[in-house]
């Protein structure tokens, strides 16, 4: 029975200053939904007796099924605090661990305030761990601390209290080490910031050797037991406690103050007994600290009773001495772990300790910083400066949080998740009120009197026609498929009061305030009912009308007239203006929120078809459907025609299969094997050859020619540099292309943001990051033995204009083409001048060429393409060719590509293959089949280290993605499922082998022998890609067709 209705909490709604926006994060089968059952168990939704059995937010049949949470689930619950007596509401998300669905993590960190890290501290700190304080730490929210199953050291790993007091120390300093390395690295990340701020030259004399550490503040960063922040827990039994929860028992007890109790429970305190005094010192003294005599031995005394003694009079001592009343049924429990959930949690209880902590703790709404709110505002490449006055002026609006009726309406969603629409407040049948079934009664009596007197009766059914409606429509609509789902928008006020039947504007994530303010004043030219599709090129807003609000209750949703600012609630009917985020506001002068920055990258893509042709069209339907429901799925069409979904990993895949067939598509499908993307680059000439011998002289470069003919032979030189002509023979073009160094590629990566902005030529672009940038790539290209003013003769980046490749521009007469930008150009020189006219379509010429390499038509990484030269035949050029779009264009892109191509391949050409970083935590029993399992797919394993106090091994390993595929499943075969294996993208890494290789010395003919077929993973990578895309692939069908065998079967 529920002890708060929702009444009670749409009330609570309005006191902005009580109202907490929380999220569990964790680590993969850390306890986070058992946590929130015990939860959502304080205000009555669930039984006590269910924690941790139901997972009541897990809604989900694979979800339950697979004992994982895959979605952000949310609901609203209430508490009545015991330090200050206030109501709170705490609106809690409950996101999933696996790494797969780190992507519901970041739309529902987005929505918090403040989060709660779980930590099993028997496997302590783990990979999740690490990105669930850094995505706190990046979105700029507070953190609280959970050590959970503190039970587990007890029962498994059987640690006395002083072992397991140390033990808990440890974990607690892994974890601040943490946050100390998020902390170093942002202070020192806005000391280099500042550095490329323009200061006068009488300051430039006077260098600050400071890094800016010791003045930041950094005392409310870490995580201490005496601050208030850590809680200690066991969310399987149901208990927790904090610091404070003992200082009261104590306080009495002993006769210290509970000021002094909460500063000395934990650390190195002792009591003196002579002197009746709380003393530092104890591993001094060889004392026990107060932490363990207090606290932990108590615990380890009931854990005794119950579940290692069994004695039951034992039992009911503690009970009695602890002042609990327990009925006489729950003492005869003879389940063990019933009765000892039942005394932990009467004595302990879990919810208070952690829903107190939460809301002394945490930060309300109102309490917005304002280096978060330009951060919502904009991205670190842009200048808060550079927004229109009406623009800027919102700031305010953000740190205020008002309700009041003049306050622009700023909302955003962070996801869009599907919902059953027979499952909606709206459609349910109303209840009767009594009236109601008094007038129906009477009704009846009616119709009975009068049938028996043989006279018809008019019935008057206006009252009830508001309960048989929505069955009507029901009926109606249930030969359409695509309403069988609803779409919920997941989203929170920052300001103002959003009320039903309002009319609002949507903002999509390139909406510009100022063109927006300019093209649409005040509103007017926007059309109510316009979707997304019906949007004009360069337009970005629609016009919604607010029809249905909800209050999201895990697994329900109740109706709501208005949402105050600072909630967590849900929209209905925004399904054709939001594909997946966006900002909603009653004003064009608000900005759309920066984009979700996910932790992962989808990498794993199938191609899906229908088993039937007939069904394509619900095919279509339903990736549309499941494009707009998952905020990390990828879903387009290949030029072949495919339909093709790209995946975190293969659970992400698997759940998205299973939401195709059964919620979206409703038809039988079919997915292909999975397609894993490999990049082309080139490295420096070996100086070994495949025997490990010095290399004197490089066998004769093959032929281009050969193996992929071209009707325009290029010229190739000894040093590799090509000569290319156009079709004409009007133009030529001399390229030389060389591998980038590691470290600029990685800074080319880390400014992709800047790139796309430099790309679109944003005004609002700050400046001070491009020099940043450029200082950067000096610096990248240093280290690798380049010049660094080679990066002011950067033509363009590739592919899509912010790759990791570079074209450069080395040509004498045609120094004003640079990808920077340049303040005083002569336009009327420059249209006159060929290698302007044509330069734009040079640079699409080298963007197709980076698209698509020569080995598989997968695109390049880490090559540079430095034009040497670039001559024209003026005198031979006809006049309509002279200009830029004429026929002459398409012959200098093709020129170019061809050139670009040629270049790749006079140098070593090497594939690229995408690696998984695969943490894995597993028993020093079967560590010896997990280092085999990851031999034969090709891992290499990059340390393992035993944790302290168990027998578990934490082994960290690399593992090509085209080799992970039923990895898990293996493992767990292998291990007798004692190893799980997260698996999550790490990074590109060169397969150093020529895919081309064939024996030519002596030592390799007599260690491969002459056919040499040893298996080449590059070849059998490259033919394997250029089948699946109908490429040509030179291979040997029949080596030896004068021997023949007849196969038969073994009988």
């Amino acid at each position: 029975m529920r002890l708060v209705n929702p009444g009670k909490l749409v009330a609570l709604q309005k006191d902005t200053d009580g109202i907490r926006n929380i999220c569990i994060m964790a680590h993969v089968d850390h306890g986070k939904t058992t946590l929130a059952d015990s939860l959502l168990a304080s205000n009555g939704i669930i039984s006590q007796r269910l924690a941790g059995k139901l997972r009541f937010m897990d809604s989900r049949k694979d979800e339950q099924e697979r004992g994982i949470t895959m979605k952000s689930s949310a609901i609203s619950l209430y508490h009545c605090s015991e330090y200050n007596q206030k109501e709170y509401l705490v609106n809690l998300i409950d996101s999933p661990g696996h790494v797969d669905f780190s992507s519901e993590v970041s739309t529902a960190v987005r929505l918090c305030d403040g989060a709660v890290i779980l930590v099993d501290v028997v496997e302590g700190v783990c990979a999740q761990t690490i990105v669930a304080l850094r995505q706190a730490w990046q979105e700029n929210i507070k953190p609280v601390l959970v050590l959970n199953k503190i039970d587990r050291l007890i029962l498994e790993v059987k640690l006395t209290p002083l072992d397991a007091y140390l033990h808990l120390t440890q974990v607690l300093e892994k974890i601040n080490a943490i946050t100390a390395e998020l902390f170093t690295t942002d202070v020192l990340g806005k000391e280099t910031k500042n550095e490329n701020i323009p200061v006068e030259d009488s300051i430039q004399e006077l260098y600050d050797w400071n890094s800016g550490l010791d003045d930041a503040d950094d005392s409310n960063l870490y995580f201490a037991p005496d601050q208030g922040n850590v809680v200690f827990s066991s969310a399987s039994d149901g208990w927790g406690f904090r610091l404070e929860d003992f200082a009261n028992i104590y306080s009495t007890k002993l006769g210290f103050k509970k000021a002094v109790l909460n500063k000395t429970l934990w650390g190195d305190f002792y009591i003196n007994s002579k002197l009746k005094r709380i003393m530092k010192g104890a591993q001094e003294k060889i004392k026990k600290p107060l932490f363990v005599q207090l606290v932990l031995e108590n615990i380890w005394a009931v854990y005794n009773a119950v579940a290692v003694r069994k004695d039951k009079a034992a039992v009911e001592k503690i009970v009695s001495n602890l002042g609990l009343v327990l009925s006489a049924r729950d003492l005869r429990q003879t389940d063990l772990k019933a009765l000892l959930q039942t005394v932990m949690s009467n004595w302990l209880p879990l919810s208070k300790a952690v829903l107190e902590t939460v809301c002394i703790q945490l930060p309300s709404p109102l309490e917005l910083s304002d280096s978060k709110v330009e951060r919502l505002m904009l991205t670190q490449a842009h200048n808060f400066t550079a927004f229109p006055a009406e623009t800027q002026k919102l700031k305010s609006v953000f740190l205020k949080c008002s309700s009041e009726d003049e306050a622009p309406i700023i909302i955003f969603v962070s996801k869009m998740f599907a919902t059953e629409t027979s499952s909606l407040p709206e459609r349910r049948p109303k209840l009767l009120t009594s009236e109601e079934i008094s007038a129906r009664r009477e009704q009846a009596k009616q119709r009975i009197a009068e049938r028996l007197q043989g006279k018809s009766v008019e019935v008057d059914d206006t009252k009830t026609d508001n309960i048989s409606e929505p069955l009507q429509d029901d009926k109606n609509e249930a030969n359409k498929p695509e309403d069988d789902v609803s779409f919920i928008a997941f989203a929170r006020v920052y300001s103002g009061t959003i009320r039903r039947g309002q009319r609002l504007y949507v903002l999509g994530p390139k909406h510009d305030p100022a063109i927006a303010m300019e093209s649409f004043p005040e509103g007017r030219g926007l059309e109510l009912g316009v979707t997304l599709k019906d949007l004009k090129q360069g337009q970005h807003v629609t016009t919604v009308e607010i029809k249905h609000l909800y209050l999201l209750m895990g697994r329900e949703l109740e109706m709501l007239d208005e949402v105050p600012p600072g909630c967590i609630f849900g929209i209905g009917g925004l399904e054709g203006h939001i594909l997946k985020t966006a900002t909603i506001s009653s004003t064009l002068a608000c900005p759309p929120f920066t984009d979700i920055s996910f932790m992962v990258e989808p990498i794993l893509r199938v191609a899906i078809e229908t088993r039937y042709t007939a069904d394509m069209a619900a095919l279509r339907l339903g990736l549309k459907l499941l494009n707009q429901a998952d905020p990390c799925v990828q879903v387009f069409v290949q030029e072949t025609g495919e339909h093709v979904i790209v995946t975190a990993g293969e659970v992400h895949l698997q759940k998205c299969l299973d939401d195709l067939r059964e919620r979206f598509a409703k038809v039988e499908i079919t997915a292909s094997q999975p397609i894993v993307p490999f990049r082309e680059t080139i490295v420096e000439p070996p100086k070994l050859d495949m025997v490990n011998e010095i290399i004197i002289q490089q066998p004769s470069s093959k032929s281009i020619t050969k193996q992929y003919d071209s009707a325009r032979v290029p010229t190739v030189t000894d040093t590799g540099l090509i000569i290319q002509q156009t079709a004409n023979k009007r133009s030529t073009i001399k390229i030389r292309a060389l591998p980038l160094p590691a470290e600029v590629v990685k800074t080319i990566e880390s400014f992709t943001t800047l790139l796309k902005l430099m790309k679109k030529g944003d005004d609002m672009i700050d400046k001070t990051q491009v020099t940043e940038f450029q200082k950067k790539l000096k610096e990248a290209f240093e280290t690798g033995g380049w010049e660094s003013n080679i990066v002011d003769r950067i033509w363009s980046f590739g592919p899509h204009h912010y790759g990791p490749n570079i074209l450069f521009n080395d040509v004498k007469a045609n120094e004003s083409a640079s990808f920077w930008p340049q303040d005083t150009r002569n336009e009327a020189t420059l249209n006159n001048d060929s290698l302007y006219a044509y330069g734009s379509n040079f640079i699409n010429g080298f963007q197709l060429a980076t698209m698509a390499g020569p080995l598989c038509d997968e695109p390049l990484r880490g090559v540079a393409f430095i034009v040497e030269d670039w001559t024209f035949e003026e005198e031979g050029i006809d006049q309509p060719s002279n200009q830029p779009f004429g026929p002459f264009s398409g012959q200098i892109m093709s020129a170019v590509k061809e050139a670009c191509r040629k270049s790749f391949q006079a140098q070593p050409q090497r594939l690229m293959v995408a690696m998984y970083s695969c943490n894995i935590q597993v028993n020093s029993e079967v560590l010896g089949r997990l280092y085999a399992v990851l031999g034969k797919r090709g891992g290499r394993i990059l340390h393992g280290d035993l944790q302290e106090g168990s027998t578990m091994f934490e082994v960290t390993a690399q593992l090509p993605v085209i080799e992970s595929f039923d990895f898990a499943n293996e493992v767990r075969r292998q291990t007798s499922g004692l190893a799980l294996p997260q698996l999550v993208f790490s990074n590109w890494e060169v397969l150093d082998i020529d895919p081309f290789w064939q024996p030519t010395t002596e030592e390799e003919y007599l260690h491969f022998g002459e056919k040499a077929d040893t298996e080449n993973r590059a070849r059998k990578y490259m033919n394997t890609i250029r089948k699946r895309k109908g490429l040509n692939v030179e291979e040997k069908v029949v080596e030896f067709g004068e021997k023949q065998r007849t196969l038969k079967k073994n009988k």
